[in-house]
């Protein structure tokens, strides 16, 4: 699959926005991205164009930055990288988002202390003890042995 993958350095633009969903949580947040340029001529820094992008995470990353986000901290956002239009207004607008893999804290520009999440118990991989009426007549035995088949071929 060919994606886009970015990694971006900046600031957390706005709050992170944090939902749940029937699939689990999603979060947003926008994100500004400013260069900095030495000018050798007035022997100063530069500021260019700032460039913002949306940021959206999923599931557990999602959770993790809406407890760990602020407006105004400094980041490292690594992901997908999409581009979309939309009309508003009788205008079309471009909008560039990035779909988060990782989020982190800048360490060039300060510290951070690491907390690790507790994990859910149940894993969504396995297969729920109870059988449907098409799963009736086979033993659990067989049913793994038709599943790892399944993933063989």
């Amino acid at each position: 699959m060919n994606e886009t993958l970015v990694t971006l350095v900046g600031n957390a633009a706005t709050a992170v926005e944090f939902r749940e969903t029937a699939t689990g949580g999603m979060a947003r947040f926008r994100f500004a991205v400013t260069p900095r340029r030495w000018d050798r001529e007035k022997q100063l820094w530069a500021d260019g164009r700032t460039s913002f992008y949306t940021v959206w995470s999923w599931r557990t990353l999602a959770a993790n930055l809406a407890g760990s986000v602020s407006v105004g901290e400094p980041l490292v956002v690594h992901g997908r990288l999409k581009v979309r239009e939309e009309e508003q207004a009788g205008q079309r607008r471009t909008f560039v988002d990035v779909e988060a893999v990782a989020v982190g804290h800048d360490l060039s520009r300060g510290t951070a202390a690491f907390r690790r999440a507790a994990r859910a118990e149940a894993l969504l991989t396995e297969r729920p003890e109870s059988v449907t009426d098409g799963d009736a007549g086979e033993s659990r035995e067989e049913r793994e042995h038709v599943g790892a088949m399944a993933a063989v071929s």
